[in-house]
Formats: C-alpha cells, structure tokens, sequence
C-alpha cells in the first residue's frame, strides 16, 4: 500500500530526535500531565519561520530536555518528512489549518552523563525520562504516531550499536 499524496502546507513542519547513548539506547520522555496509556515519546517540536530543520533540533534538544547541544553529535537526518495527521478529536480541541505534522527526524549520539539531562530547564514538558531500546518506542506512543516511530525505529536501527564513551 502506497503513502497517501499530502500537501505539506496542510502539515505544521516539525522535527524528532532519537538521542542515542553510548550504550546504543533512546531517550523516552513522559508527557507531563498525560492522561491514560501510551505517555512515552521522544522529544519533537516545530521548525520556526526561518530556521533549519537541524537548527530547531538542536533548540528543541536544548528545550525540551535541557541537554546543551555541544553534548551531542548529529548521526544522521531523514532526507524525506515523515506524516501523521491529528485524530479529528484532537484536531477540532486544536483547531488551526493544520491536519497533522510533518518531520525530519534526527540520530543524535548524546556523550553527556545522565546528569546533563534537565527537563526543568525551560517549560517542562516531560515529568519522568529513561533509556529505552529503540524497538520499545512505537509501543510506547499514542496510536496516531505509531507509524512513525516505527519507521524511525527501522532507519535508526544502526545507531543502537554500543560506542566505547
């Protein structure tokens, strides 16, 4: 079955990071003030007006979990977006022009220590983190981001491969 034709207009640019420790596993977060299943995910944001897609990973890095990005190397970048569209409940909460996100996904190689990762550091937006393997990741997702967490799971695959610190 072939990928649905999207407008990218239609889908709010966005950027994922699996960040990579030495020991070849993915950083989880837990949504703050989640409710039900599916809590864990990787960190991801939006690509502001006139930024890079490697420049707003690195912001959302340093943003959401407080690693500076002098503590990580980039591995690797999706050269094509990844889709999901938004539940039509979620949508309608939303509301905006946007039927889901697109994204650039990135590989980072994190080299600091555990203690280099600040979830406070800016508006918290995880309440928990852990190492995970990176075939955990599309169990641990809301449904409607499922397919691409395996797709990231499938092409980072490489990454998972301990590194000597």
């Amino acid at each position: 079955m072939s990928e649905p034709i999207r407008d990218p207009s239609r889908y709010r640019a966005n950027v994922g990071l699996a960040v990579f420790s030495a020991a070849g596993h993915v950083f989880v977060g837990r949504r703050i003030n989640g409710r039900g299943a599916f809590q864990w995910q990787l960190p991801q944001g939006g690509v502001d007006k006139g930024e890079a897609p490697h420049e707003a990973a690195l912001r959302e890095l340093e943003e959401e979990i407080g690693v500076a990005p002098k503590l990580v190397d980039i591995l690797e970048e999706t050269e094509d977006w990844l889709y999901y569209d938004f539940p039509t409940d979620l949508r309608k909460r939303m509301g905006g022009p946007y039927l889901g996100q697109r994204q650039k996904w990135f590989a980072l190689r994190f080299r600091g220590s555990d203690s280099d990762v600040r979830l406070d550091k800016h508006t918290p937006e995880f309440d928990a983190w852990r190492w995970a393997h990176l075939s955990e990741i599309p169990d641990l997702i809301v449904p409607f981001k499922r397919p691409v967490y395996q797709e990231v799971a499938e092409r980072f695959i490489q990454w998972t491969k301990p590194v000597k610190a």
